[in-house]
């Protein structure tokens, strides 16, 4: 069988020379992980059947993602404009560097006021694009990334999409050799500096002493607890796990908790496809660019009605296909595996369809769980066969993975890949000051995407905050200040 590329980073923004978030992984990862930029049509989205729907081609470039807009929707320059003044209204990477509460806790209520950035954060996606135009295929382009952080136009923030349109404006890029390589490249870096990473040693409990303040976790090894002490308690399972499932009860049930805990919701499930092909990407005609696939251009419409779905019908109504290569996208594929290839394609899905074998073992949930998975994994690849005609007599290797498989490998209480959902209250003034990475039981604190915002990026300004707040400097700005120091140095 094949290899299968590790999932979960599909491709990443901001990876150019040069960026402060490039710099930044160059720092964790003393320059080892390699980043291969995807071509410059990264993204396309098909509106309708593959081969008789429409094609819409996403083009890297500050310039070249607009004008690519324009060329395709003719007439429609206006709005374009206008919505390129409003995702790169000033703020959004600001609102990033200073995330850990206080600049709000400040400004408070006169915040949404002073700042486009928040007004435009209490405005829904739908709501603002609606507005720019009244053509609905172009209106379906503006929002057809949503599914990167997993919320529905009609219920994200516009600035939350803002983000993401920004964070790809100069390209897109894959980590050579696989998702696999960036902790493969940072594990060394943390053990240099005295730390250590345990693998198969799930954290069971976060240990508190008598005076409520965390000590330590304690963790499995085979069949038994080992306790592990230390000062500073850093967790990144993510809100819900963290308070709801490590902390003991007295813990909690801390106001402060609650409170936080009632401001989030989780986020939509997720369900993907492992695909392994006997051929190369030459043979298969595969493209390392990636294909968002909607059945119709009324996304939130789709959207909506799968998700109403009954478990047997669901398979009929699938909204979204986010197809992938990682083969295609890694330069160093061909020489590790050659004549093979891969293909990952995600969907949502809902975590109650599934919910009835929640308690059963991996690979023990039944014929009536396979059954169920099996509606779902013939029906993606039904529609990808469309898209990639040549791999469906080539197909070595197929597996669906469902809420319940997120559950089982990366602990997320529901099924998500993207851990609390971006909604419209996720960027609000309110949130943003609640969530910090101190939490209420003192030398516990917060990191991650759960933190910041979803994906690799977003995890790792969670990062960088939750950092500051343990260091009690702005690490932020020590960055920017070595990145000068390293650019100066290098220039002589």
């Amino acid at each position: 069988k094949p290899k299968i590329h590790l999932p979960g980073i599909h491709y990443v923004g901001q990876m150019q020379e040069g960026s402060i978030i490039r710099f930044m992984v160059d720092q964790l990862t003393e320059g080892q992980l390699e980043w291969a930029p995807l071509p410059a049509v990264y993204d396309a989205v098909v509106l309708g059947e593959p081969g008789r729907g429409r094609t819409y081609r996403i083009y890297s470039g500050k310039q070249e993602y607009f004008r690519g807009l324009k060329e395709q929707f003719p007439g429609e320059g206006a709005a374009i404009d206008e919505f390129e003044r409003l995702v790169k209204v000033k703020g959004a990477s600001a609102l990033l560097r200073e995330w850990d509460g206080g600049i709000f806790l400040a400004l408070g209520v006169c915040l949404p006021r002073l700042s486009p950035f928040c007004r435009l954060a209490s405005r829904s996606l739908k709501e603002v694009v609606d507005g720019l135009t009244a053509n609905r295929e172009l209106r379906a382009v503006f929002c057809y990334i949503f599914p990167t952080y997993g919320t529905v136009p009609s219920k994200t923030s516009f600035s939350m999409h803002s983000i993401l349109v920004n964070h790809f404006l100069h390209g897109a890029w894959y980590p050579k050799g696989g998702a696999g390589e960036i902790a493969f490249h940072i594990i060394p870096v943390i053990r240099k500096a005295g730390g250590n990473v345990l693998g198969k040693a799930p954290v069971q409990k976060i240990l508190l002493d008598s005076q409520g303040k965390a000590c330590g976790v304690s963790v499995k090894k085979g069949q038994d607890l080992v306790n592990i002490f230390a000062p500073v308690i850093i967790s990144d399972a993510g809100i819900f796990n963290t308070y709801e499932r490590l902390l003991p009860a007295e813990a909690q049930a801390l106001p402060e908790i609650q409170s936080q805990l009632r401001m989030v919701t989780h986020g939509e499930g997720a369900f993907t496809v492992f695909v392994g092909l006997n051929g190369s990407r030459e043979e298969l005609g595969l493209e390392p660019t990636n294909y968002f696939m909607y059945p119709g251009n009324d996304l939130d419409e789709v959207m909506n009605r799968y998700l109403a779905s009954s478990r047997e019908e669901a398979a009929k109504n699938i909204p979204l296909l986010f197809v992938t290569c990682p083969s295609a996208k890694d330069p160093t594929w061909e020489a590790r595996h050659p004549g093979k290839s891969t293909l990952a394609i995600v969907t949502f899905s809902k975590y109650e369809w599934f919910e009835e074998w929640k308690d059963k073992q991996v690979n023990k949930r039944g014929d009536d769980y396979e059954e169920l998975k099996t509606t779902f994994v013939d029906a993606v690849m039904q529609a990808v066969f469309k898209l990639y005609p040549r791999i469906e007599d080539r197909i070595e290797y197929l597996s669906g993975g469902t809420p319940l498989t997120n559950q089982h490998y990366i602990a997320s209480p529901r099924g998500e890949i993207y851990g609390v959902d971006h909604d419209i209250a996720r960027l609000q003034a309110e949130a943003i000051a609640t969530f910090r990475a101190q939490t209420a039981v003192p030398n516990l604190y917060l990191t991650g995407q759960d933190l910041c915002i979803a994906g690799f990026v977003g995890a790792l300004q969670g990062a960088f905050i939750c950092a500051s707040a343990v260091l009690k400097r702005n690490l932020y700005a020590d960055v920017v200040r070595l990145k000068k120091r390293t650019q100066t140095t290098n220039a002589k």
